[in-house]
């Protein structure tokens, strides 16, 4: 390396780069175009890059690497305390610069255009979801209004709009505009609905063709879905020294607030990726419902001691989802699938 460090401060049309060399003096401080970004860095030696991680980050960063420097993406939290007083484009670069030099940092590892990808298709997948649920909900109401109701769950959305549209509705006296009405919230959510499933073709393929999420997917709690998000997200999970950092990552791990001797813990964190912590939640949940099938196994038999202990069920829950993560560290660093006889032993 040439003993350059730099800065660079993200947006869409500007850029900010605070540059130092080994001695830590200033060398600039500018603002650069889009356009000028590349042609800046090309005539530059090898250096160390600081940014802060977004979903561009990762793209400039592959191109910078291409050019042969190193860079490093931050978690934007973790370079806030370096910000001097005040805050604008020059601040945050020179913050940058200094994080990115600091030992005891924490990077993110660059994604490759796949990851982001498979990311990407899960976003629109979780964004179609909501907007189902928000014309499922839309649909329940007005037609709540009218006395006409179904029991909850997007499997008996059917079941309510053939009362609207058969011979119920006509018994009911629906008005011919609310059968409209109701016939164009159908075409909508049958419409997202086939979207969906297309999405969660593509993953399924995607899976077949990834070697990690295929091991990740025999652990229990753990589907095509969960271990395709975990696959490309963690593109190197050897930056977690241990199981546990991986999960206090996630933000599954109780907040820590001890003072004077006096150990405090409390609700998690929830710090990290929300949509990894929530699917491993939901995945969690569902391996407390096979629990009491009778199956028995060293994680299962783990679980159904939790629960003998009279632990809330939601606490149980995210205890599990704990584990889960750690586990799927041990996979994923491991290279190996799941070992159910390890599997309850502390990770």
């Amino acid at each position: 390396m040439s003993g350059l460090t730099i800065g660079v401060d993200i947006a869409k049309r500007f850029f900010q780069v605070h540059v130092i060399d080994g001695n830590d003096q200033v060398l600039t401080n500018r603002k650069l175009r889009r356009s000028e970004l590349l042609a800046f860095f090309e005539d530059l030696p090898p250096s160390l890059i600081g940014m802060e991680s977004c979903g561009a980050a990762h793209h400039w960063a592959r191109e910078l690497i291409a050019l042969g420097h190193e860079v490093k993406l931050m978690t934007p939290k973790y370079v806030k305390p370096y910000v001097k007083r005040g805050k604008n484009d020059a601040v945050d670069a020179e913050a940058i610069c200094e994080a990115v030099s600091r030992p005891t940092m924490r990077f993110v590892a660059v994604k490759s255009v796949d990851h982001q990808s498979v990311l990407m298709i899960h976003r629109t997948r979780s964004l179609l979801i909501r907007q189902r649920t928000m014309l499922v909900n839309a649909l329940r109401g007005h037609l709540a209004e009218l006395g006409i109701v179904a029991p909850v769950g997007i499997e008996r959305v059917g079941e309510l709009v053939d009362r609207v549209l058969g011979h119920e509705g006509d018994e009911l006296g629906v008005p011919p505009l609310v059968r409209s009405i109701v016939k164009t919230y159908t075409r909508q959510i049958t419409i997202v609905t086939d979207e969906v499933k297309q999405l969660e073709k593509q993953l399924r393929d995607w899976h077949r063709t990834s070697e990690a999420s295929r091991r990740l997917a025999t652990i229990p709690g753990i589907g095509q879905i969960i271990a395709t998000a975990l696959a490309a997200t963690v593109a190197n999970p050897e930056a977690f020294p241990s199981g546990r950092s991986f999960a206090a990552w996630l933000g599954l791990t109780p907040r820590s607030n001890s003072s004077g001797g006096r150990e405090r813990n409390g609700r998690i964190t929830k710090a990290g990726d929300r949509t990894l912590r929530t699917l491993l939640v939901l995945g969690a949940t569902s391996v407390i419902r096979r629990v009491t099938s009778g199956r028995e196994t060293p994680l299962y038999g783990w679980v159904k001691r939790l629960i003998e202990t009279g632990k809330p069920p939601r606490l149980v829950t995210v205890v599990l989802a704990n584990k889960i993560a750690r586990i799927a560290w041990a996979v994923m660093t491991g290279k190996v699938e799941y070992q159910p006889e390890r599997a309850a032993l502390a990770v």
